[in-house]
């Protein structure tokens, strides 16, 4: 299992534009492939989880 530590230090993004009007304070979703929450404040994971085949991340940190 790859931990998310391996993939290197944190990768801060900004959203662009204006916040959605729904959930204005959600920060994560649940990835399709693997069920497992995707925190979108770091592209490290989002990355990861846009690959088509991947396992689940290990959350180290």
């Amino acid at each position: 299992m790859t931990k998310l530590s391996d993939l290197g230090p944190p990768i801060g993004g900004t959203r662009r534009g204006n916040p959605p009007d729904r959930y204005p304070a959600c920060h994560s979703y649940l990835c399709l492939g693997c069920p497992q929450p995707v925190d979108t404040r770091d592209l490290r994971q989002v990355i990861w989880h846009q690959r088509t085949e991947h396992e689940r991340l290990d959350i180290d940190a």
